[in-house]
């Protein structure tokens, strides 16, 4: 497809080149007013290849005299919410702007969308800028706000944590580093579901935590070039799975944040502050064990208060706010 001097294209994933790198230089640069951690290409490159686990993905580029100006992809849930369809990067460089591009790949994604029989488009963008200028001028609506937080590792006070580590009767807790092994994976499945409770938009299904999908987000942690670190909780009476925490690290140690994951408490366990003993836990071990981490990074709906209460406690402070938009084809 051609307008103009640039070319809408597919990239063949089994034969990339350059073009996946190419978007990734194009997401990186039109993202310059985040001053959050920037995305490593692996894992910028296994979510545009893959769409993530229960999924799959495509993506298109706009080059211009051999250069990718621009791009979006495209991630199809194909384990549940097989109607909808996640943008998860659309992007033009911020020299190419102001001449329609945006907009001819905001439709060019549309177009894929319907043939690929979605008819519920959602995409994130940061509160304020021009990435939610965009998709409030192109009819899109807000289904979810999230905040972003961080805690400064460099002046916590870990002394407050540990008095705060709540005592807690009736559980263990049991740690590791790296991808869990298989005789965890049933447990990690029965764990995740716990995050279906979480805010999410009216017309999203709960999400089907198989033991084949989480296997596949294990596997997939040493090609995006994350170390986690996780800490479940279990009952002490038989030993069944209660709560899940888990922070990540780049494997190369080259960032020096970490990405707060999932936490979640299963329904018939809440009410004992494993939450919170979860939290300050893997957080005092990852200090422990990865010093020259400065800054932990943590994503919630701002309609979770109790997940915020926590955080807040810890001592996060606000960074900034994301918004979820949705549009129905």
């Amino acid at each position: 497809m051609r307008d103009g001097q640039w070319m809408i294209q597919p990239i063949d994933f089994d034969q990339p080149g350059d073009l996946v790198t190419g978007l990734y230089d194009a997401f990186v640069a039109g993202n310059g007013d985040d001053h959050g951690p920037v995305p490593s290409l692996p894992w910028f490159s296994y979510v545009v290849t893959t769409g993530g686990a229960g999924g799959r993905s495509e993506a298109w580029v706009a080059a211009e005299g051999g250069k990718v100006v621009g791009g979006y992809a495209l991630a199809l849930p194909e384990d549940d919410n097989t109607h909808v369809g996640r943008l998860f990067t659309l992007v033009v460089r911020p020299e190419r702007r102001g001449r329609g591009l945006g907009s001819a790949l905001f439709e060019h994604a549309l177009e894929r969308l319907r043939a690929h029989g979605r008819t519920l488009v959602l995409t994130a963008t940061p509160d304020t800028g021009s990435g939610a200028r965009f998709a409030a001028a192109r009819g899109m609506t807000l289904s979810l706000t999230e905040a972003r937080r961080t805690l400064d590792l460099r002046t916590a006070d870990w002394a407050a944590l540990e008095r705060m580590r709540p005592e807690v009767d009736g559980y263990r807790l049991e740690r590791w580093v790296g991808p869990a092994g298989p005789e965890l994976l049933q447990d990690l499945a029965t764990l995740m579901d716990g995050m279906n409770d979480a805010p999410r938009d009216a017309d999203i299904e709960a999400a089907n935590f198989s033991v084949d999908r989480v296997r596949s987000r294990e596997q997939a942690l040493p090609v995006i070039g994350r170390t986690p670190y996780t800490m479940i909780a279990r009952r002490t009476s038989d030993g069944a799975p209660a709560g899940y925490t888990r922070i990540l690290v780049d494997e190369d140690r080259s960032d020096s944040w970490g990405y707060q994951g999932d936490t979640t408490v299963l329904r018939e366990h809440r009410g004992h502050r494993l939450g919170l003993l979860l939290k300050i836990g893997n957080l005092l071990w990852l200090h422990e064990r990865e010093p020259h981490i400065e800054r932990v990074i943590t994503w919630n709906a701002v309609s979770n208060a109790h997940m915020l209460d926590i955080n807040e406690a810890m001592g996060f402070e606000f960074f900034d706010e994301q918004r979820e938009w949705r549009l129905e084809i």
